[in-house]
């Protein structure tokens, strides 16, 4: 069995990096832009489904994160896959999770396209979308230490943007002053028409937007080949996922939800930039719709570093153009990289051609391949446990909980958010784009497949 080489990768990311990375991976456009189309169906139950789906998202980590104990490499999700489950699921989730960060990627310039219009209402939204595509591109084609600074403030704009919301919501349904004083409550969870004011059909349906909030945060398994120290990093980022989920997401709802009644939320635009517009203080808006371009900036930046890194490990397992794989005398995967900003050029399109419905489009088909990147790597956490049991591999000390029952309520989990989509028109369409994808990448695989035949065969083995 082959495994890419790591050792050409400059082990640039310190332990500040990397938790930051893993911090940012899990608070995403899809908490600031995506939560407030969701709030807007659902109401305050919201709160209950991000709290069901975040438990699904940490078991998966623990999932990975055992894995990653086992042996922390590059493209860890399609080295996991070929490894447990076969060569064909290496390149399948290899090529998956290279679309998925792809149209994650368009998400977000979709969204930073969106935001800058709070401040240009007049400007065209691809503009702003092609710019920030640009730049993060040259800050990933420079050096992985400056990814990961990038990263660093980037999150940490976020993490500070959540708190003092959270603080800020705290301190007005105590003391009541602001423009809201008067009906912010936490009795507005549940007074105006009841939890799930609009049924439990609205709220099994939020599912698909609420999984997309989680896209990113498997990411932290792509930087175990440039940690300095992942046996003693990744599992401490990990085992904190899920106090993140409670803080930032369960938190943050909590708030938004206390300060302004749900049916107040508009279901186009941050209901972050919406509840400090009606709160009333001078410039909040403007600053928390900097924070939210923010954490789109984020994700696309986490996005064109995930792309990268997994399009050069498939090269190096020839399922990919050898060429790509090449790493600069900066030791970053540079055409890769090029490939993977040429790609996210059609999310520039998609602003041009459809801007009102690019952000749905793109959400929805990149939940579908975050579902298939997720329970890829519990299938191949499961097989890898089976054979712990059969004594062909030694048990580590990060488990994931309760394996292999959470391994199967986790894909039972997840096959149900694939069915969901069914039910809404607009994300419908994630299910008409799937079958072509898997049948590309079938072909993708046999082509490649065959060729790795002739070479062994030109080369004598």
């Amino acid at each position: 069995m082959s495994h890419p080489p790591t050792e050409e990768y400059r082990k640039e990311l310190s332990n500040r990096h990397i938790s930051m990375i893993a911090l940012g991976g899990a608070i995403g456009v899809g908490l600031f832009l995506g939560s407030g189309k969701a709030l807007n169906q659902v109401g305050p139950g919201l709160i209950l489904i991000y709290a069901i789906a975040g438990l699904m998202i940490f078991l998966v980590m623990r999932a990975l994160g055992e894995l990653l104990m086992y042996r922390p490499v590059s493209g860890s999700f399609a080295e996991y896959a070929g490894e447990f489950v076969g060569p064909w699921a290496r390149f399948a989730t290899g090529w998956g999770y290279w679309l998925v960060w792809i149209v994650t990627g368009m998400a977000e310039i979709t969204a930073v396209g969106e935001y800058f219009q709070f401040w240009f209402p007049g400007l065209p939204q691809w503009i702003p979308a092609l710019g920030a595509l640009v730049v993060l591109s040259g800050v990933n084609l420079i050096a992985v230490k400056l990814f990961g600074e990038f990263e660093f403030w980037f999150a940490l704009i976020k993490v500070l943007a959540i708190v003092g919301l959270i603080v800020l919501a705290a301190a007005i349904l105590v003391f009541g002053f602001s423009n809201v004083g008067d009906t912010a409550s936490i009795s507005n969870l549940w007074t105006h028409g009841g939890f799930f004011p609009n049924g439990s059909a609205a709220a099994l349906v939020s599912f698909q937007i609420v999984m997309f909030a989680f896209v990113g945060v498997e990411m932290v398994g792509q930087t175990a080949s440039e940690s300095r120290d992942p046996k003693r990093v990744l599992p401490r980022a990990i085992n904190a996922v899920m106090w993140r989920i409670l803080i930032f997401y369960v938190g943050a709802l909590v708030a938004l939800a206390s300060l302004v009644p749900w049916n107040r939320f508009p279901a186009d635009g941050s209901p972050f930039v919406h509840a400090f517009a009606l709160i009333g203080i001078p410039a909040a808006a403007g600053i928390v719709n900097f924070v939210v371009t923010t954490a789109a900036l984020s994700s696309c930046n986490s996005g064109i570093y995930s792309t990268g890194r997994m399009l050069r490990t498939l090269a190096t397992e020839g399922q990919a153009p050898r060429a790509v794989g090449k790493l600069s005398s900066r030791a970053v995967p540079a055409r890769a990289i090029g490939v993977t900003f040429c790609a996210m050029l059609v999310g520039v399109a998609l602003n041009y051609f459809v801007p009102e419905q690019a952000f749905t489009y793109i959400t929805s088909a990149s939940t579908v391949g975050a579902i298939f990147t997720w329970g890829m790597i519990v299938i191949a956490h499961l097989v890898y446990h089976r054979r712990i049991r059969a004594g062909a591999l030694p048990a580590g000390s990060f488990r994931m909980p309760l394996a292999p029952y959470s391994n199967y309520l986790v894909l039972a989990f997840l096959a149900m958010v694939v069915v969901l989509l069914a039910f809404d028109a607009e994300t419908r369409i994630a299910l008409y784009i799937t079958p072509v994808l898997a049948a590309t990448v079938a072909i993708g695989y046999l082509a490649a497949r065959k060729r790795a035949a002739q070479e062994r065969e030109l080369s004598g083995c």
